[in-house]
C-alpha cells in the first residue's frame, strides 16, 4: 500500500499541484482501516503527515475506507471505481466525514494530492 508519509516530498515536488494550492490551509484525516494519518497543509504544501494513535487530533475533514479499497485507488491504474475519490464516495468504499467546505472548494487538489501516491503508469 501506498505511505501517505511520502506524500511531503512527492507534493512539493509537484510546483503546479502546489500552486493550485496555493489558498489551502488545513488539517484532515485519512483512514485506512485501523491505521489513519493527519495531513496538514499549508499555502497548498503538505508540511507534515503524522501516524494517528489512540488520541484523535484535531481535523477538518476526514476520507475514511478500508485499506483494500485505498490498494484498489493507489494502483498505477485502478479499476472502475476506485479511480477518483467521488467514484468512490459514489459507490460507498469512501466516508467524506466533518467540515467538506474546504474539499469541495479545492477539490481537484486534493483528488492530485491523493492520487499522487499512485506509482507512475508505464507506457505500453
Amino acid at each position: 500500500m501506498a505511505q501517505p508519509e511520502q506524500l511531503p516530498q512527492i507534493v512539493d515536488a509537484n510546483e503546479r499541484l502546489v500552486w493550485r494550492g496555493r489558498y489551502v490551509d488545513t488539517a484532515f484525516l485519512i483512514e485506512a482501516g485501523d491505521d489513519a494519518w493527519l495531513v496538514k497543509i499549508t499555502c497548498g504544501r503538505v508540511v507534515s503527515v503524522t501516524p494517528v494513535g489512540r488520541v484523535m487530533p484535531s481535523w477538518t475533514f476526514a476520507l475514511r475506507a478500508s485499506r483494500e479499497a485505498w490498494e484498489q485507488f493507489w494502483q498505477a491504474d485502478p479499476p472502475p471505481g476506485y479511480h477518483d475519490l467521488m467514484a468512490m464516495v459514489k459507490y460507498r468504499t469512501l466516508r467524506l466525514e466533518g467540515d467538506l467546505h474546504p474539499f469541495m472548494s479545492n477539490l481537484l487538489y486534493f483528488k492530485d494530492v491523493m492520487a499522487s501516491l499512485r506509482p507512475a503508469r508505464v507506457a505500453a
